[in-house]
């Protein structure tokens, strides 16, 4: 009789607590509330729940609000930065995750009070402190926004 050794699952789940560990975003600019199918140093998915109390839309835009497109990039950059931090368990005491660029963004769906935004990072390239991505905020499997984007990490 042959054995097999035990499967060792590594929680691909983060919650809130964790994320707020990880990256120094607070209310109103945190925009993960979680995060599913973490996969280190190459992809996860995060989550925004987004709700007519978003401080943003009292502004954007009275009568039919709808999230600013550069914080749908802010929350892939977010998300991003998550997969960063844990990926190369950086310590966030002396260190932050600063976006670098921003490139073939574009917005393809607004995103209006009781969307969740499914924000599906992937690693395209990682070189020590530096990492590169491509991101998709998906909203009813539809594609909202797009881009490909890097960041690093600093001394703070």
């Amino acid at each position: 009789m042959s054995r097999k050794a035990p499967v060792i699952e590594t929680p691909t789940d983060i919650d809130i607590t964790e994320i707020l560990a990880r990256i120094p975003h607070r209310y109103p600019f945190l925009l993960v509330d979680r995060c599913e199918d973490y996969r280190p140093h190459e992809s996860i998915v995060g989550i925004k729940c987004v709700t007519v109390n978003e401080p943003f839309f009292q502004g954007h835009f009275p009568g039919y609000p709808v999230m600013p497109g550069v914080l749908i990039v802010e929350a892939l950059a977010q998300t991003g930065a998550v997969l960063m931090s844990k990926s190369l368990d950086v310590d966030v005491g002396g260190k932050a995750i600063f976006f670098m660029s921003l490139d073939n963004c574009r917005f393809r769906a607004p995103v209006r009070p009781g969307a969740v935004i499914r924000l599906a990072v992937e690693v395209l390239r990682a070189r020590g402190d530096i990492f590169k991505f491509k991101g998709r905020a998906l909203v009813d499997d539809k594609v909202a926004a797009e881009a490909e984007f890097a960041a690093m990490v600093v001394e703070t």
